[in-house]
């Protein structure tokens, strides 16, 4: 789990897909939080992602890392940890910009989820994996 952490940390974006009613969604993401030994991701429930979390909490996030030439894909689950308020807290001293942005432990729109059932691989760009795992 912390090799995919740094992997993801180390980068400014990697790109989250959420499954919808009519196929795929994909956008940018950043900014991971690790917590008692799980990777987060946070969002504002008033966002579509969130809306589509709901409905179905598989996702695969994939990033790619130019100075090594590499990509990671995570297969997982989301699991909605909103009600937590030490891992919100931990998010807000994790980065400057949360409060204005609307991450407060007072607004029931701060969502934050961590990666469960994940299988995570790291490939060269031939497409072969370079190291695999499971948390």
């Amino acid at each position: 789990m912390q090799e995919v952490f740094d992997y993801l940390k180390a980068l400014e974006v990697n790109f989250l897909a959420t499954r919808t009613k009519n196929g795929v969604s994909c956008r940018p993401f950043g900014d991971p939080v690790k917590f008692n030994e799980k990777i987060y991701m946070l969002t504002l429930a008033h966002k579509e992602v969130a809306k589509q979390l709901a409905n179905d909490n598989h996702i695969c996030i994939v990033a790619y890392n130019p100075e090594k030439g590499n990509w990671l894909r995570i297969f997982c689950e989301a699991a909605d940890d909103s009600e937590n308020t030490a891992v919100k807290q931990a998010i807000i001293d994790e980065f400057d910009w949360a409060a204005e942005a609307g991450y407060t432990l007072d607004n029931p729109d701060f969502k934050c989820y961590y990666l469960v059932n994940a299988k995570a691989e790291i490939r060269d760009c031939d497409g072969e994996v370079l190291t695999s795992y499971e948390f």
